[in-house]
């Protein structure tokens, strides 16, 4: 298929899931097809991933997708294609080289200047003494000390140009940088097309067709956001969720319908496959179904190219020449070929030669397996590709091989493939991307087929820049979606469609808006700081679970503060600190007691009371916690009694709350007080008493 044959169709970019890291676009296109089925869509971003490339055709129309691939396209730009900026980079270096010319050439003139010296003339022995002329020493001297402070004023200016004009520089090579991807990069542009072949359509008629095309690209990343609004004394509150995403797919995202995953592309989702043990002697694996071995004299094909001498010099090199000669010598014939025999996987960077009768586009799928190589073969010598090669008989020391030029150095053998059937890589099983080998190849590669030259090296360079976008510093507060999603993956979907420009940097939008349940509290350790804080009980009642990320906090439509919300469950409650709480006092005053108990007094007793007092200056009631803390000891002869009425906490659990916690709930008006007293009693006996120490903490 070339790019005559099939007919081009134009496609917009509908929809993008931005997952953990990547992304997953969807592009339609609407065309007629044509009576051949071969149709050319573009658009297609050069980062994209070939073999993610999916496409179906929508509607009842009978019509499917029997191909896709995807195809580089390489052409030179238009006269009007916009590259403003690159031109204004250009300008600018052009004259930020100027300016330091120019510098470089008066700092010469002022050296030069600087060198002027007065050089009296020669004396000859017998010649009299001569007077110095000092007014032509002190003309002399003005005139370079005024021709100095001339030049030096212009070489001020001159450095304040080329300062200047290189900040100028710097800031259009930083709007470059910092310029979407979308735009072309060289003076050739590359785009990406697919190239599909569609089938089950009119027959011969044209029909027009409506295609869904769905690729992975690389260099889009997403963290979570909030904003939650909240009044007053209102047991409910709007909480909107909104997404950082950066992305540097090599496209603008213009009005497409966003949606967020947190799951992994790049995860591995095949089986495992457990094998069986066997004992005894080796068994050799089966072959592969849908595989055959090439045919038997297949050098036999090209004995009339060699007998018709060398093809014509295109250079007079007479190494061209000698090389070109020794093709004329006779090939030996290969021997009959052998059974075919499993010697092993293929080295890295190997490639598989199949015989062009029994690969066509009509292979079956189980031509995708492993092909088995036959037994005592060597392989090619270059990166191409492995199979049958006739027997050379040892040259001798520094003679050449038939067919070819004396090497420099005998190559090392190769070392043995290891034992098993060989696995051919995603070039391999590309069928539509293999070449057939010509007669001017190596004789091991003549007749076959092999994949072509391609342009990974380049798609790899544009994914590489596209991950860069995965190096950006997070925003504050902000978490990874794959950490704070643990082991569960969620979806979010944008209420409305986005606009994401490909410039790698953070751009927020609005994914739409979730309804919580929320109850101020207060909370105060007056053993450790009388300060009261406020606090924000934020409940998930809906299904969807709440990633951890920042919140902007909005109370009474002003801006509070930016704190962390954690990682909420569906169902689940978290609190969230909102800050001191200047209108809540508290006052903690203790008091110890010691004596001793028992028979003989063997027993002494540390009685510590415990007074807190609580003042309400704010315009409403409030709910306020106190927590206050119970020695805990290991010892069963040490005996702690409490005597308040506080609780322990609810969620007991170690990482919330320490061992010995106890909690006052109390509910007080607006401005009203309340006292809470409470106490313990340690009954120590006399063998495990501490002698001094601090008996009060």
């Amino acid at each position: 298929m070339t790019v005559g044959t099939a007919r081009r169709w134009g496609s917009s970019l509908d929809s993008v899931v931005v997952y953990a890291q990547g992304a997953l676009c969807r592009r339609l296109a609407r065309g007629v097809v044509p009576p051949d089925g071969r149709v050319r869509v573009t658009g297609l971003p050069r980062a994209l991933d070939p073999g993610s490339l999916r496409a179906r055709v929508l509607g009842a129309s009978g019509a499917r997708v029997t191909e896709a691939r995807v195809e580089v396209e390489a052409e030179p730009y238009d006269d009007g294609t916009p590259d403003e900026l690159r031109r204004e980079v250009d300008r600018l270096s052009e004259a930020h080289l100027a300016a330091r010319a120019r510098r470089d050439r008066h700092q010469a003139l002022i050296a030069e200047v600087d060198g002027l010296r007065p050089i009296p003339p020669g004396r000859k022995r017998e010649d009299p003494h001569r007077r110095t002329p000092v007014d032509a020493w002190l003309e002399l001297a003005d005139f370079v000390d005024e021709r100095l402070t001339g030049l030096h004023a212009r070489l001020v200016e001159l450095d304040e140009a080329v300062r200047l004009a290189e900040h100028e520089c710097d800031v259009a090579y930083d709007r470059l940088h910092r310029a979407s991807t979308d735009a072309p990069s060289a003076h050739v542009a590359t785009s990406v097309c697919a190239v599909l072949t569609l089938d089950g359509g009119a027959g011969s008629e044209e029909v027009e067709l409506e295609l869904e095309l769905e690729y992975g690209v690389p260099g889009a990343v997403w963290v979570p956001t909030y904003r939650l609004t909240h009044r007053q004394g209102d047991g409910s509150g709007q909480l909107v969720l909104r997404a950082s995403v950066a992305q540097r797919t090599g496209e603008d995202w213009t009005g497409v319908r966003l949606a967020l995953a947190t799951a992994d592309l790049r995860r591995r989702t095949d089986l495992p496959a457990l094998r069986s043990l066997r004992i005894g002697r080796r068994q050799s694996a089966p072959a592969p179904s849908g595989w055959r071995e090439p045919p038997a004299g297949l050098a036999d094909l090209f004995t009339g190219y060699e007998a018709a001498g060398p093809a014509p010099l295109r250079g007079g090199s007479a190494v061209a020449g000698a090389v070109a000669g020794s093709a004329s010598l006779p090939v030996a014939a290969p021997p009959p070929p052998a059974p075919p025999a499993f010697a092993g996987p293929p080295q890295p960077g190997d490639a598989y030669g199949f015989a062009p009768e029994f690969l066509g586009s009509g292979a079956p799928d189980a031509v995708r397996a492993a092909a088995p190589r036959p037994a005592g073969r060597p392989r090619a010598g270059g990166r191409g590709g492995f199979g049958s090669r006739p027997p050379q008989a040892p040259a001798a020391p520094g003679a050449a091989a038939p067919g070819l030029a004396a090497p420099a150095a005998a190559a090392p053998a190769p070392p043995p493939p290891p034992a098993g059937p060989p696995q051919p890589s995603g070039a391999e099983l590309d069928y539509a991307a293999l070449v057939l080998s010509g007669p001017e190849e190596p004789g091991a590669r003549r007749g076959r087929l092999f994949p072509g030259a391609s342009s990974d090296a380049v798609a790899d360079e544009y994914r590489r820049r596209a991950e860069a976008v995965a190096g950006l510093p997070l925003p504050r507060h902000a978490v990874r979606p794959r950490t704070s999603a643990g082991s569960f993956d969620h979806r979010f979907d944008a209420a409305a469609r986005a606009d994401i420009p490909s410039d790698g940097t953070w751009h927020t939008v609005t994914v739409g808006e979730i309804p919580v349940v929320l109850h101020t509290e207060h909370i105060c350790v007056p053993s450790v700081d009388q300060t009261v804080y406020a606090t924000l009980l934020v409940s998930n009642t809906t299904r969807q679970a709440l990633l951890a990320g920042p919140v902007e906090v909005t109370v009474d439509d002003e801006h509070l503060l930016t704190a962390a919300l954690p990682t909420l469950a569906p169902g689940g409650v978290r609190r969230l600190g909102l800050g001191p709480a200047e209108g809540v006092r508290v006052t903690r005053r203790t008091h110890l007691k010691e004596s001793t108990a028992g028979l003989r007094n063997h027993v002494t007793v540390l009685d510590h009371r415990v007074h807190v007092e609580l003042a309400n200056r704010l315009a409403g009631p409030v709910t306020v916690e106190v927590h206050e803390r119970v020695p805990v000891s290991s010892e069963p002869d040490v005996r702690i009694e409490e005597r308040a009425d506080w609780t322990a906490p609810e969620d007991a659990a170690p990482e919330r709350h320490a061992p010995g916690t106890r909690v006052w709930r109390v509910e007080l008006p607006a401005g009203g007080t309340a006292a809470l007293d409470g106490g313990y009693e340690i009954r120590i006996p006399a063998g495990k008493a501490l002698v001094d120490g601090n008996r009060r903490s």
